[in-house]
């Protein structure tokens, strides 16, 4: 049997004779003589009637299947006389697949993203989180077209590392070792004789091949051991991080600012019912926000008129906004949500709230750095200008502290032919979120990972 996907079925231009679709009972009712059934198999938001006559060999049966049993038909694709739909499916054979019981968690009626986070396993199946996941799956086969038509490599860099990219000391020590009683010594040896990690950026790695193959990207899992329960923040989550050589700040700006307005008008396209959804039952502002993003190019703001115009906006703020502290969320939906009314790149910060990599502008203060910041979200893009000179890098690790030793392979790459290049990390789950309007991380993800939940 060779199923035909309903969303193939819903486009199709004519009717079809002899086909066969599997999928899952979202609604089933009777009438006399027949039982109308909306099946679904995940490819479509929407779902395609199925006309099952009582004269079935199984009727019976289909009577007793409820929301969520999943049947195989075999019947005749006609134009459907009901309003709304253009086809259905005149069933001449119906196979019963796998039958739930009337205890089945999704019935037809609304569920709180609460109460559905902790079916995680069966979310997928609901109008919203297919959607979503549809929307996931396109979002990520775009970011992947965005940097091939352009030239780039696509690397993989390692998930386990022995070095720290940011410098937080977020990350999740790996070790093999069995839990040892309390008070015992441990007895076992680091697996790759040095303490490794699970990384938090495969910014480093991807830098060393950028400085081999030219424009590189990754794309990968990341992890960071932060005790955070907010809306914005998992302990597993996707990065798209690209690297260019031979590349300044301002390559760095324009790729990020193309990759943002790229990915938002292909989902738009390839996505319209799904993103339908979202604007319709989530965020009532999302089409036009997202209109607006793509409608004008962004304004580049440095990050000291940028604390200046927080402090003179009159506004009062739970961190009130100085020089040389980060800019929190409040700030940057202040810039993109009040002040300009768009996305907005803030540059130029100061190199005391910036990893070591960040090339060290001439004022001796700030560093080449960017974040792209959007509304309804705040960051979604941050990234740099890397420091090509071994000198200022050397002194900028000692700085802080850092063991010069342990970063012997990155230096190496300043020390062998360094070229100036640049490159940016771009949250996936943050353009989830900014695509759909959904304001908690843990509902872009599958199976969300958070401090105290790993059930599934």
């Amino acid at each position: 049997m060779k199923r035909i996907r309903i969303a193939n079925l819903l486009a199709s231009d004519h009717p079809m004779d002899d086909i066969d679709v599997m999928g899952w009972i979202r609604t089933r009712r009777d009438a006399k003589g027949f039982s109308f059934i909306e099946l679904n198999d995940g490819s479509s938001l929407k779902n395609i009637q199925i006309i099952a006559a009582d004269s079935l060999p199984e009727y019976e049966r289909i009577r007793s299947c409820g929301t969520g049993s999943a049947l195989a038909v075999h019947g005749n694709l006609v134009p459907s006389p009901a309003k709304g739909q253009k086809w259905e499916i005149q069933a001449t054979a119906v196979r019963i697949l796998g039958q739930a019981p009337e205890t089945y968690p999704l019935q037809k009626k609304r569920h709180t993203d609460e109460y559905l986070r902790t079916i995680a396993h069966l979310r997928p199946r609901t109008n919203k989180y297919g959607a979503m996941f549809r929307i996931r799956s396109e979002t990520a086969l775009a970011i992947h077209r965005f940097f091939q038509d352009r030239g780039f490599r696509y690397v993989h860099t390692p998930i386990i590392t022995g070095s720290d990219c940011e410098g937080a000391g977020e990350m999740f020590r790996i070790t093999t070792r069995a839990p040892e009683p309390t008070g015992a010594e441990a007895s076992e040896q680091p697996f790759f004789g040095k303490e490794a990690y699970l990384t938090v950026s495969g910014q480093l790695s991807a830098e060393m091949l950028a400085l081999a193959l030219g424009d590189v990207y990754t794309f990968g899992p990341t992890f960071r051991a932060e005790n955070s329960n907010t809306r914005r923040h998992a302990s597993e989550f996707w990065m798209i991080e690209p690297e260019m050589a031979f590349a300044d700040l301002s390559d760095n700006m324009e790729l990020g600012e193309s990759l943002v307005v790229h990915l938002i008008r292909h989902v738009l396209d390839a996505c319209a019912d799904d993103i339908a959804l979202f604007a319709n039952f989530v965020d009532k502002e999302l089409m036009q926000r997202l209109d607006r993003i793509v409608a004008a190019p962004f304004t580049r703001i440095p990050y000291t008129e940028a604390i200046d115009l927080l402090q003179r906006s009159g506004r009062s703020f739970d961190y009130p906004p100085a020089w040389g502290i980060d800019l929190q969320t409040e700030h940057e939906r202040y810039l993109t949500e009040m002040y300009v009314q768009g996305p907005v790149i803030v540059t130029d910060y100061p190199k005391t709230i910036k990893p070591f990599y960040m090339r060290v502008n001439d004022d001796g203060q700030t560093v080449a750095a960017m974040d792209i910041l959007v509304p309804g979200i705040g960051e979604i893009v941050g990234g740099s200008q890397r420091e090509e000179r071994l000198e200022i890098l050397e002194n900028r690790m000692r700085e802080l502290g850092m063991n010069i030793d342990a970063y012997w392979w990155y230096l190496d790459s300043r020390r062998f032919g360094t070229v100036p290049h640049c490159g940016f990390g771009m949250g996936f789950e943050r353009v989830l979120m900014l695509l759909t309007g959904v304001t908690n991380i843990r509902d872009v993800i599958p199976f969300p990972r958070t401090p105290g939940s790993i059930e599934f």
